[in-house]
């Protein structure tokens, strides 16, 4: 048995809030995009607003690199962007005190596979969906979906960030 998540971006919202859904649609994660900090960081929170995690960006280091916090602000997981390919990209995730997590897929399709070893935990997906800043999170059994979650927002962000900077230095040669 799988559960399904929906991730819609409000785009319009200042600091990049916005709710993940359930398959019935019911709002049951919210992310907080904090907008006064020097570093890029979301909190999440389940519907009665109780912090359930921290999503930060690690500043000074060579590749991209975020953290995912528990509630406590402890480190549970580190992704790293590994691999830079024309469609194809990867990231690392190493969790700590669990087995480390692979996400492989399509930038330009915004299709991904999140592996544990050789076994499939996630799949992150837009063709479940028509509109364009919508895609869906697909969390195999015991599984943590919040740190899936996570690290479906901070893959997402991170593909972002490079393209924003391809068109940037896109714009400067021009």
């Amino acid at each position: 048995m799988t559960t399904r998540y929906k991730i819609r971006q409000n785009l319009i919202s200042i600091g990049d809030d916005f709710w993940i859904e359930n398959e019935a649609a019911q709002k049951v994660f919210k992310v907080d995009g904090k907008v006064l900090r020097i570093r890029k960081t979301l909190v999440f929170e389940d519907a009665k607003g109780n912090k359930l995690a921290q999503i930060q960006e690690r500043l000074l280091t060579i590749k991209d690199t975020m953290v995912v916090e528990d509630a406590d602000g402890k480190d549970i997981a580190t992704i790293k962007k590994a691999l830079i390919a024309p469609l194809r990209d990867k990231w690392n995730v190493n969790v700590k005190g669990g087995d480390d997590l692979v996400v492989q897929g399509n930038i330009l399709d915004h299709e991904y596979t999140v592996r544990q070893g050789r076994n499939k935990v996630a799949e992150i997906s837009k063709k479940w969906f028509r509109l364009t800043d919508t895609y869906g999170v697909e969390i195999e059994d015991r599984q943590n979906d919040i740190l899936i979650l996570a690290v479906a927002v901070a893959v997402d962000m991170m593909a972002h960030d490079d393209n924003d900077k391809k068109d940037k230095k896109e714009k400067k040669k021009n």
